[in-house]
């Protein structure tokens, strides 16, 4: 399709629903100027397990691949080490390897070739010699504070933190030199990032570089969308019946647009995808409740399905089970082809172990003192007598007649 594609046609797919772009004229010279296929890189660390968010960077990922770019892939498992343990050590390598299988399937569903796409893990090349004196060198001309800001809306944020989180945005930028790319994509939360790259690269004799943005969707309980908030996240490997749980819980207030999650789902996600895979525009049908209330609502547009929305000409009672369809359907090819491998399935066991039962202890019930064996009491020994302070009270005497008398039992007179 690229080949097909005029240098106007590719900037328009590259550029498709974006927040923000700098230094586009980087990637205009390679598409009109050069003549070549753009370089991009994505990177994420490998934490929590993906979820339908990742849908989002997926899209445009998949414009990218569209128009004839080269895509480097970063999986980036020291990052994920480094961004306050979010990745324990041991879990990183199958981390890393269940991300390729979420993403590759993820791209595949989408209808896009992946010819272009390749898949690099961070460990193969940042814990080189060379790489690591580069690390050296732009620590040097970066101050504390810069880097801190850099990270502030990605690293995780503790009281106390470590210099691992001011390591963290270094690498980012480095990696855009080490990947040999034109441009770097991420979310508009890789802003400071971004522009601390701009800044930096050229005091170590480096090139400056594009970053294209994709804007932050809200999670389906309007913040953003996080593997560590279960409620905020529908999980790529959920079953129907939980999506639909999870969606059925989701806001999504009448009349409200900015902040609904559910909204921008169909905005940065079903639209998109829809058009990938029908090759035109995307469409998204909204199914009547009944009959007699006229045919489906049919949007193309989501500037239309918001307007709509907030004339209550569409409500979360129509627009809820839609979208539960809609991802239902989205998440079956993944779904279908995790089912089929064993290697997949393997991966993930190792990935994210499932959390260990633990047992409740049985408390020890308090006999009080005068029970055999109790401190203060006494013991009783195998062949059956007692031993302690207390035996007298519990000594029935050596002997069954005696033992008779202590319990006051009288013999049965013969019949």
């Amino acid at each position: 399709m690229a080949a097909s594609m005029g240098a106007q046609d590719k900037l328009a797919l590259i550029y498709e629903n974006l927040h923000e772009k700098l230094k586009e004229e980087i990637i205009e010279d390679v598409i009109i100027k050069q003549n070549r296929p753009l370089k991009i890189y994505w990177g994420t660390a490998t934490t929590g397990r993906p979820h339908c968010g990742y849908f989002v960077p997926m899209v445009k990922i998949a414009h990218f691949l569209r128009a004839g770019c080269t895509v480097k892939l970063l999986l980036a498992d020291i990052h994920g080490f480094l961004d306050n343990l979010k990745a324990p050590i041991e879990l990183v390598k199958y981390r890393a390897e269940y991300y390729r299988f979420v993403i590759t399937s993820l791209l595949k569903s989408l209808n896009v070739s992946i010819d272009r796409l390749d898949v690099v893990l961070g460990s193969s090349y940042q814990l080189s010699a060379e790489y690591t004196m580069d690390l050296y060198r732009l620590s040097s001309v970066v101050t504390e504070h810069d880097s801190k800001k850099a990270g502030a809306d990605v690293v995780k944020q503790v009281d106390n933190p470590t210099l691992s989180g001011l390591i963290y945005p270094l690498m980012q930028i480095l990696d855009e030199q080490y990947l040999d790319v034109d441009a770097q994509f991420g979310g508009v939360d890789q802003r400071k990032i971004y522009t601390l790259a701009t800044e930096s690269m050229p005091k170590i004799n480096y090139k400056v570089r594009a970053h294209l943005m994709n804007p932050m969707v809200p999670g389906l309980s309007g913040g953003k969308m996080s593997a560590s908030d279960p409620d905020s996240k529908i999980d790529l490997l959920d079953p129907p019946n939980i999506v639909e749980k999870k969606l059925k819980k989701a806001p999504c207030a009448p009349k409200e647009v900015e902040g609904n999650g559910i909204i921008s789902f169909v905005e940065y996600v079903l639209l998109p995808v829809d058009g990938l895979k029908s090759g035109g525009k995307g469409k998204f049908t909204v199914e009547r409740r009944k009959a007699e209330d006229g045919d489906a609502l049919v949007y193309d547009d989501i500037a239309k399905l918001k307007e709509d929305y907030l004339a209550d000409k569409l409500t979360p009672q129509l627009l809820k089970p839609a979208i539960i369809k809609a991802l239902q359907d989205l998440l079956k090819p993944l779904q279908a082809e995790y089912d089929a491998s064993v290697e997949w399935q393997e991966i993930a066991n190792k990935a994210y172990p499932p959390p260990e039962v633990k047992k409740k202890d049985k408390k020890a019930k308090d006999r009080g003192t005068k029970f055999p064996g109790a401190k203060g009491g006494v013991e009783a020994k195998p062949d059956g007598h007692v031993e302690g302070n207390a035996q007298d009270q519990v000594n029935l005497g050596t002997g069954a007649e005696e033992a008779m008398d202590q319990l006051d039992i009288q013999p049965k007179a013969p019949s």
